[in-house]
């Protein structure tokens, strides 16, 4: 086999939760351009379809699912779906996620006035919204012994990131979460299921958009100094993930597993001097 043909999803099952979000655009896009049958699975039927009818103009084939990754019986019933069109599943994208307006500090705010119960919900959303998916999908994986888990992780589970409480404790869980699952998977069941994670840099998405923007779409002095902080000097772009996406659940990462991949513009390895 080349290595182009590693890099190739061609045929393979990927399953993307949180598929209707702007990063997961992006992440079906990709699947679809590499050759994927993918599921998306979202709370909106309307926009699951459309992601449907984006992989079927470039060519592809997809199915949109309703489902809730908290909720166990949503996702076995998922699972059951899936497996009934296609009769297996080869890879997961756990990218629902992201932060609760009422979980986040604002400016005027002191650290003790963050709401408790929406930071709990910012944890469980962002952890159990991945560990869920992940055990009911990847029993599927582990049963044949091959298929391919990708998580989403964060520039706040290695650098502090202010404001963010909820979101920082999940997706340090995500990162734990990453490399026990890869270690389990491995031992028990073959060396061709792998658990890595993606951690993307600043994009500006529906979920941050009132943290680093105005009312006039400029940069708020948040995103100023996320850019400030990046040696490229931007925030990033969605479609700057699909190849790291690609290249994780492909053969090409074959030895890879229970790693994060940090696509952020040098954010994490620079200390700013």
């Amino acid at each position: 086999m080349n290595i182009l043909e590693r890099f190739s999803l061609r045929g393979k099952v990927i399953v993307v939760t949180g598929g209707t979000g702007i990063l997961g655009k992006a992440f079906v896009k990709a699947l679809a351009e590499a050759g994927a049958k993918v599921c998306i699975i979202g709370r909106s039927q309307e926009k699951a379809d459309e992601r449907v009818r984006l992989v079927q103009t470039l060519g592809g084939e997809a199915i949109a699912v309703v489902g809730d990754v908290m909720n166990e019986e949503s996702m076995r019933n998922a699972k059951h779906q899936i497996l009934a069109h296609w009769g297996t599943i080869d890879g997961l994208v756990n990218a629902a996620g992201g932060n609760i307006p009422g979980a986040t500090i604002a400016p005027d705010q002191d650290v003790f006035d963050n709401k408790i119960g929406d930071t709990i919900k910012a944890i469980e959303l962002n952890l159990y919204g991945t560990i869920i998916p992940t055990l009911i999908f990847g029993e599927v994986m582990a049963k044949k012994g091959v298929g391919s888990i990708i998580n989403i992780s964060s520039l706040a589970a290695s650098r502090p990131i202010t404001r963010v409480l909820g979101y920082t404790v999940a997706k340090h869980g995500v990162d734990g979460f990453t490399k026990w699952m890869a270690a389990e998977l491995a031992l028990r069941y073959s060396d061709k299921i792998r658990v890595n994670a993606i951690a993307p840099g600043v994009f500006l998405t529906e979920q941050n958009r009132t943290l680093l923007t105005n009312a006039d779409g400029t940069y708020t002095d948040r995103a100023q100094k996320f850019v400030q902080g990046t040696p490229f000097s931007r925030l990033g772009d969605p479609s700057e993930l699909e190849g790291t996406l690609v290249y994780l659940l492909s053969g090409a990462s074959a030895f890879v597993t229970g790693e994060t991949i940090f696509v952020d513009g040098g954010f994490n390895n620079w200390c700013g001097v």
